[in-house]
């Protein structure tokens, strides 16, 4: 009797991923705004892969019944659907490097990304 193993792909639990380090670093800069922020994470047209991330603390107000809400012990990283669909799965890191430090991000639906990091195509 063969056995036969099966694949299992798995689904990330949250569409977009963070590492410790970028979590530590958004909680420091969200502690320094005095304010109880979430984090939105999106894409726009633009940079010099075709598409460019952004990133910006809001108010929990501001958070839209179509967005996609990942709670991260307590820090709330929101995602609008159009976005999502570019960037799901993809992992926000941070680095305090001198040299390319900052927030990387590593997302596994870009087909090209360009130098810096900060754009991409799909």
């Amino acid at each position: 009797m063969s056995e036969t193993a099966t694949a299992t792909v798995t689904k990330p639990q949250k569409g977009i991923l963070m590492t410790d380090a970028a979590l530590q670093h958004l909680k420091a800069l969200r502690q320094q705004q005095g304010t109880d922020l979430c984090l939105r994470v999106g894409v726009r047209g633009g940079g010099c892969s075709g598409m460019s991330y952004t990133m910006d603390f809001e108010t929990a107000e501001n958070i839209q019944p179509s967005d996609e809400v990942y709670d991260y012990d307590g820090f709330q990283v929101i995602c609008d659907p159009k976005s999502l669909l570019y960037i799901y799965g993809m992992q926000l890191d941070y680095s305090n490097a001198l040299i390319g430090g900052g927030f990387q991000f590593a997302n596994p639906n870009a087909d090209q990304t360009c130098g810096c990091g900060k754009s991409f195509s799909a």
